[in-house]
């Protein structure tokens, strides 16, 4: 990656956990100008030091010449009408996975972004963790051969009140368990394997008491019968992430993401001619979780060299088409 100009004014819309990421991922790409949430008191602890200025209002912080790019990381309901709004005021957006609470949602918002000349980004920070990218390196080096298939399981565990917040309501969230850290890893997947013509699945709620899946079980088969085995769970009481990629000469597995869900690690197994036990090499990530700063930094870059971007809304709307299926049955 190379160095970019200049900085890009940032406001980011929506000040909670995410919020904060977000703003500490900007670096040298982003200066923050301004912050909005419906509780001001979080958009001024955002702000706090940085002489952003602090709105209650969305739209005024939208409006804003100085503001560049808009950063959104509100509850689902507000990800696609905020993104519209910011569009039509000629921003480039920065928008949270799912980027829409459905696949009927995310249409409108992805015609005016395909026929908009600003960027949009989807927060798909994951393909941004270490482990990942050294496995792109891996599969694009083609030293593994033709790859077969990907088995995949993320999950935590929940919280107390895990089933009263904002995820656990159909109208804000537009899903539970799947669409929530399920896009994560249907996108995971497909970044790997390419688009998935056969769409099977099942959901379920076998602990908290809400009416959204806290489970969700795939099988996802592209046309060339790659096949994507899935499991999304906040019923999974240690956090944990695993994805294994299968080549026909070598295997990838990758476990953890650092934090809650233990040190990222990734372990290569090269079949040797003679097959039997593999040459292994593994490499470990520890330290902070640098795939917000990366990701942010990608994007500012892509914008000034007007690039594909690595996670976008065509990457959003194909994850919504499968969480469409397996909810509609």
């Amino acid at each position: 990656m190379t160095r970019v100009d200049r900085s890009f004014g940032v406001g980011i819309i929506g000040c909670g956990l995410i919020g904060h990421k977000r703003a500490h991922a900007l670096g040298e790409y982003g200066r923050l100008v301004a912050c909005a949430d419906i509780d001001v008191n979080r958009a001024d602890q955002l702000a706090k030091g940085s002489g952003a200025r602090v709105f209650s209002d969305w739209q005024e912080l939208v409006k804003l010449p100085e503001v560049d790019i808009v950063i959104i990381s509100t509850s689902n309901d507000w990800l696609t009408p905020i993104g519209l709004y910011s569009l039509e005021h000629n921003k480039h957006v920065l928008v949270e996975k799912p980027a829409a609470r459905s696949l009927t949602e995310i249409v409108s918002f992805r015609e005016k972004a395909l026929s908009s000349s600003q960027c949009v980004k989807v927060g798909f920070n994951l393909r941004y963790h270490p482990a990942l990218m050294k496995a792109r390196e891996i599969v694009d080096s083609r030293i593994m051969g033709e790859l077969m298939f990907i088995r995949g399981r993320y999950g935590h565990g929940g919280r107390i009140g895990y089933d009263k917040e904002w995820r656990a309501k159909p109208e804000i969230s537009g899903g539970g368990e799947l669409i929530d850290q399920g896009v994560h890893m249907i996108d995971l997947c497909r970044w790997f394997l390419g688009d998935f013509v056969s769409i099977n699945g099942q959901t379920a709620t076998y602990f908290w008491d809400m009416p959204v899946d806290d489970n969700a079980f795939l099988c996802l088969s592209t046309q060339k019968n790659q096949i994507a085995w899935i499991q999304v769970s906040c019923t999974e009481w240690k956090n944990m992430f695993s994805l294994e990629i299968y080549g026909k000469t070598g295997k990838i597995q990758i476990d953890g993401l650092g934090g809650s869900y233990g040190i990222e690690k990734l372990a290569y197994y090269q079949m040797l001619p003679q097959m039997g036990p593999p040459q292994t090499t593994v490499w470990e990530y520890p330290g902070e979780d640098n795939s917000w700063n990366l990701e942010f930094r990608a994007f500012t870059e892509a914008i000034h060299a007007k690039s594909p971007l690595n996670g976008d809304i065509n990457d959003a709307y194909e994850a919504l088409k499968i969480v469409d299926k397996i909810y509609r049955g």
